[in-house]
């Protein structure tokens, strides 16, 4: 799915964009509205998909709306990036959007801090709609910043272990791992080498590799991010270096920093039909729900088995969480139709038959708790898995901060030296970025 490169690549992209709109969104936290949503008036949406099925199932998504809302027509302009979307708001006018998606859940602290979007919580409370009850918290956490719900949940992905049945019956594996150590167990012995690479590696756990980031790693150890003052937490909280050393010991016994990325190096596009895990080149994969889809339309010959992410050892009685992200949408601050965009905006994020209908057309997990129980989604034994992490209540998230993404860069920094062995004293590295991540949000209050 083309939303997944974007989503990569738009994330750091948008940071210093969106910072400039601290000064030019002047508007009040409230952003009144005086439109009268029953008048007849058009709207415009902007969105990031571009793939023709993921445009598809957004233009029927919007087609619903229309029926329910006779007066209101929706202007859709799909592939836009945050970009896009930030230079437009920063212009305003009347070419500017008046509702607007984006995959940049880290991004969110600067769009409600800057008032690029509008807050929600006024919105919500009219329309007698308590987030708590509609969205699971994970998913609250990515799409709010200090009391402020200026963007709300449109579908999630949920982030798992995918694995070659054929290749696990082969070795006389018969279950998915569930810690970690289970996981290094199983991928070394799924492990080919071939000579100064490998015929088939039992997982990739670099972090340049696909999806390997240290916040999907993170989530299985249930990290906490920021203290109850809003500092830094890497140094403190031992789920930091637990994540890193596990990693870096898998690196070292999979056969060492350097051969690993030399054999990443000839792999084939994530989004692509040449996907290590597609061709057999990688045995397990960490990756969300939208590869399910990807592996069938490449043509994989082998039996996919999906599962959650192994946990850390001692916390097996958690297992079946994962990290949750998604899609984000929220009404631009510039607009002059708020209270007709609240209308599009309501309708897309809670209403549940519209909910499950998207999440049919793209395959990404439903983001509100009615969808996701619904019996009209659809769902077979390898979706099933994704839809569960979902719902698991120690399912985590990271969570949104003013500085966007650079507390995640800050962190990623030290693990890819660390990994790569640049950095041998990993607490005082800790410490040192701490006071960085500290630095930059301090620098933006």
């Amino acid at each position: 799915m083309s939303t997944r490169t974007r989503k990569a690549a738009a994330t750091l992209a948008a940071t210093a964009a969106i910072a400039l709109l601290a000064t030019a969104c002047t508007g009040s936290a409230e952003n009144e509205a005086e439109d009268d949503p029953k008048a007849n008036t058009t709207l415009t949406f902007w969105h990031g998909w571009s793939a023709p099925s993921e445009v598809k199932a957004i233009q029927e998504n919007v087609k619903r709306f229309e029926a329910a809302h006779k007066n209101i027509k929706v202007k859709i302009v799909g592939n836009m990036t945050d970009d896009k979307i930030n230079q437009a708001l920063r212009a305003g006018g009347s070419s500017a959007p008046d509702v607007v998606s984006s995959f940049s859940t880290t991004t969110v602290g600067q769009f409600c801090s800057s008032g690029a979007f509008v807050d929600l919580n006024s919105y919500l409370k009219k329309s007698k709609i308590d987030p708590t009850k509609v969205f699971h918290k994970p998913l609250l956490d990515y799409t709010q910043f200090d009391g402020n719900q200026c963007t709300l949940p449109l579908l999630s992905d949920a982030y798992g272990l995918y694995y070659n049945k054929d290749a696990f019956k082969a070795a006389g594996i018969t279950e998915p791992p569930k810690t970690w150590s289970e996981l290094t167990e199983i991928a070394q012995k799924l492990t080919k080498p071939k000579g100064a690479g490998f015929e088939q590696l039992g997982f990739m756990p670099n972090y340049h590799g696909y999806e390997t980031s240290t916040s999907h790693y993170l989530s299985q150890w249930s990290p906490t991010y920021f203290d109850a003052a809003g500092k830094s937490n890497i140094a403190k909280d031992p789920a930091f270096a637990r994540m890193m050393t596990y990693q870096k010991g898998l690196v070292d016994k999979l056969g060492g920093y350097a051969k690993l990325e030399k054999y990443r190096n000839t792999f084939g596009d994530e989004w692509g039909a040449k996907h290590p895990f597609h061709t057999g080149q990688v045995a397990m994969q960490l990756d969300g729900e939208w590869r399910l889809g990807m592996a069938k339309d490449a043509g994989v010959k082998f039996e996919i088995g999906t599962a959650p992410l192994p946990v850390a050892d001692d916390q097996i009685a958690d297992y079946g969480k994962g990290y949750l992200a998604g899609t984000i949408v929220g009404i631009a601050s510039t607009s002059k139709k708020k209270n007709a965009a609240w209308e599009l905006v309501k309708y897309m994020t809670t209403d549940t038959a519209a909910v499950v209908a998207f999440s049919n057309g793209i395959r990404n997990v439903p983001s509100t708790i009615e969808a996701l129980k619904s019996p009209d989604l659809k769902i077979d034994p390898a979706f099933k898995t994704f839809v569960d992490i979902a719902q698991h209540p120690k399912s985590n998230t990271s969570p949104a901060n003013i500085d966007g993404g650079s507390y995640h860069t800050t962190l990623s920094d030290l693990a890819y030296q660390y990994e790569a062995g640049r950095v041998k004293d990993l607490q005082a590295g800790l410490e040192k970025a701490a006071k960085q991540i500290d630095t930059d949000i301090a620098k933006l209050k």
